[in-house]
C-alpha cells in the first residue's frame, strides 16, 4: 500500500518529511492540510494535536516528524540517512534538537514568514519579529558552525537526517535579503548549503511553486 503523508505544503516540518521521501526515492501521496484552519475535522482521528506532518502507511499510523523521519530511513534502508557511529549519530539528534529548540522559531517564524511570506500573501509584515529574529539567528548559526563536522555533510561524509532537518529551515531563511547575508557570515554553513541546495530533493520538494 503506498505511503499517505498529510500535511501543508508551506510548512517546514511536512518538507522535512517530503525530503526524507525524496532521497529514500519513494513514492506517496501528498495529502494537504492546513492546520490553520478552525475545524481539521478527521484529521484530528490522525493527530489529535492537529499538527502537521503525519504519515500513514498501510494501517500504521505515525506523527512527529522526528519520528516520521528515522522510522521512514528504517523502513527503507537505502540510501542510509543516519550514522552508524556513535558519536555522529549523537552529534545528529543533537544538530536536530538544536534545530528544533532555537532556529525554527527566528529564522522560520520570524524572519522568513514576516519578510517574505506575509508580503506573498498580501499580508503586512511585522518589523519587531523580524528584528527579533535577526537579532537570535547568530547565536544560533554560530552553534551550528561549531557543530559541523569537517566533512561534507553536518555529521560526516554522507548525507543524514540532520542535514535535511536544518536544510529544510535554511532554504526558507535565506529568501529574506538579511537571512542570506547573515548565512554568509558562517563560511561552513554557507559552504554546506551551496552543496545541499543543489541536490535534485530540494527542487522536488519546494513548496514555491504552490504560491
Amino acid at each position: 500500500m503506498a505511503l499517505v503523508l498529510h500535511g501543508y505544503i508551506h510548512s517546514v516540518y511536512v518538507r522535512i518529511a517530503r525530503l526524507t521521501l525524496a532521497e529514500k526515492a519513494c513514492s506517496y501521496e501528498l495529502v494537504e492540510v492546513d492546520p490553520f484552519k478552525p475545524d481539521l475535522g478527521p484529521y484530528l482521528e490522525l493527530h489529535p494535536f492537529g499538527r502537521v506532518p503525519t504519515l500513514v502507511d498501510g494501517g500504521f499510523v505515525l506523527y512527529e516528524t522526528g519520528a516520521i523521519t528515522r522510522y521512514l530511513d528504517r523502513r527503507f534502508p537505502s540510501p542510509a540517512l543516519q550514522p552508524t557511529a556513535l558519536e555522529a549519530l549523537a552529534r545528529m539528534d543533537q544538530i536536530i534538537g538544536v534545530v528544533d529548540s532555537y532556529a525554527y522559531w527566528p529564522l522560520v517564524r520570524q524572519v522568513f514568514a514576516h519578510r517574505v511570506m506575509r508580503p506573498r500573501l498580501g499580508r503586512p509584515a511585522d518589523e519587531a519579529e523580524i528584528a527579533q529574529g535577526l537579532a537570535a539567528a547568530p547565536k544560533v548559526l554560530a552553534a551550528l558552525e561549531r557543530l559541523a563536522g569537517p566533512d561534507t555533510f553536518l555529521t560526516g561524509p554522507a548525507l543524514s537526517l540532520a542535514d535535511l532537518h536544518l536544510g529544510a529551515m535554511i532554504a526558507y531563511f535565506v529568501q529574506a535579503p538579511e537571512g542570506a547575508a547573515l548565512l554568509r557570515r558562517y563560511p561552513r554553513l554557507a559552504a554546506w548549503w551551496t552543496l545541499l541546495s543543489s541536490r535534485s530533493a530540494f527542487a522536488a520538494t519546494d513548496p514555491s511553486a504552490r504560491l
